[in-house]
C-alpha cells in the first residue's frame, strides 16, 4: 500500500508538471515571441483601411462585382468564403457534379471575361483549393480578368496590368510555389486609385 501511494503521488505530481508546464508556459511563452517578432501574422494579418478592418490577407473574400478582380471559386460554407467552415468539396476527378461545376465555371469564366474558346481558361479560375479560402490568384488569371476591370472602371489595360505586377508576390523562399496576387490587396488599391 505505502508504494501504491507513493507511486500514485509520483505520477500526480509529473501529470500536473507536464500540463502547467505545456498548457501554460509553453503556450504562453510562444504566444509572447510572437506578439513580439510577428505581431501582424500572430494577429491574423488583418487589413484595415481608414480604421476599419476590411479583411485579412490570409483569406478570400468573395467579389462578384466586374469592377473587381474575382478569387478562386470557394467550396466553404453552404455559400463559399465562409471562414467558419473551411474545406474542400471532397468530389473526385471523376465526380460528374464536378466536372459539372467545372464547365459551368469555365463558361461563366469565358462570358464574363470575353475569353475567346482559343485561349485556355486558368485551372485556378474554375477550381476551389483545398481550404476554399485561399486569398490568392494566378497571375495568368489576373492578367485575363485585368481587361474586365479596365474597360469596367474605365482604366487603360496598361493601368491595371501595372497594378497587378505591383501586387504580384514571389515564390516562396523564391523556390516554392509560383507567383501570385492576392486578390483582397489588389482590389483595396484599385478602389483607393480615385
Amino acid at each position: 500500500m505505502k508504494n501504491l501511494v507513493s507511486e500514485l503521488r509520483i505520477a500526480l505530481i509529473a501529470t500536473f508538471s507536464l500540463a502547467i508546464m505545456l498548457c501554460g508556459i509553453y503556450p504562453l511563452a510562444v504566444w509572447g515571441i510572437a506578439q513580439v517578432f510577428f505581431t501582424d501574422k500572430a494577429n491574423g494579418s488583418l487589413i484595415v483601411q481608414d480604421g476599419k478592418i476590411v479583411g485579412s490577407e490570409l483569406l478570400a473574400q468573395n467579389f462578384k462585382s466586374p469592377r473587381y478582380f474575382h478569387p478562386r471559386p470557394s467550396s466553404a460554407g453552404e455559400t463559399g468564403y465562409d471562414g467558419g467552415s473551411s474545406g474542400g468539396s471532397n468530389l473526385g476527378p471523376t465526380s460528374k457534379k464536378l466536372i459539372d461545376s467545372v464547365k459551368e465555371r469555365v463558361e461563366t469564366y469565358r462570358a464574363e471575361n470575353s475569353l475567346p474558346a482559343a485561349v485556355p481558361v486558368p485551372a485556378d479560375a474554375v477550381t476551389a483549393s483545398a481550404s476554399g479560402l485561399d486569398p490568392h490568384i494566378s497571375v495568368p488569371n489576373a492578367l485575363i480578368q485585368a481587361r474586365r476591370v479596365a474597360k469596367v472602371r474605365g482604366l487603360g489595360q496598361e493601368v491595371v496590368h501595372a497594378m497587378v505586377k505591383e501586387h504580384t508576390e514571389g515564390r516562396n523562399l523564391g523556390l516554392f510555389g509560383e507567383e501570385r496576387v492576392n486578390v483582397l490587396k489588389l482590389n483595396l488599391a484599385l478602389d483607393s486609385r480615385r
